[in-house]
């Protein structure tokens, strides 16, 4: 199999509100551009499918991104790179998954805190500040930054455009395009 055939996983990490979504969604499409076959998969498109259960407990997060690692690893497999945007607040989670999926391209999307609450395209933050939401990550449940990850994008600082160009060149650099 070629390198142009091969899957992988660009697993995207970061904060509520960091840009994971509309990076992912961007990254996605050049990559379907450049004639790849592609599959996006974002917290609010899969969690309704994969873990209609679920709240939003460690053990819920963990069962949850223990089954999307699962589909990750599946599509992978057979040729797809898989697009992945999920907060996966935790290093333990994150670190199975690679070991799972095995071409695993982890992405930190970085923003301040501050920023991400700024921002708050679903209302989120200001829901748990109301007291509304329990266990948001980066307020009253832990993000776990990663501490080796592939890529570094601070979307606080980098345009969309920027952060997308950063991921393709370690892609393309690294032979997975």
């Amino acid at each position: 199999m070629g390198c142009r055939e091969k899957g992988f996983v660009v697993w995207l990490t970061g904060l509520p509100g960091s840009g994971k979504s509309t990076i992912g969604k961007r990254l996605a499409d050049v990559i379907r551009s450049l004639g790849r076959r592609v599959e996006y998969l974002d917290g609010d498109l899969v969690r309704p499918w994969l873990s209609p259960e679920a709240g939003f407990t460690r053990e819920d997060r963990v069962r949850h991104l223990t089954r999307v690692a699962y589909v990750s690893h599946l599509l992978a497999r057979n040729g797809v790179v898989v697009v992945a945007a999920f907060v996966s607040p935790y290093r333990d989670v994150r670190d199975r998954a690679r070991e799972l999926i095995g071409d695993f391209v982890e992405v930190y999307v970085k923003c301040p805190l501050e920023v991400c609450i700024e921002r708050d395209p679903k209302g989120l933050y200001k829901r748990a500040l109301a007291g509304e939401i329990k266990h948001m990550t980066g307020l009253d449940d832990p993000y776990e930054e990663p501490l080796n990850p592939e890529v570094v994008i601070d979307t606080s600082i980098l345009g969309v455009d920027e952060c997308v160009d950063r991921i393709l060149d370690y892609l393309r650099s690294g032979g997975y395009l």
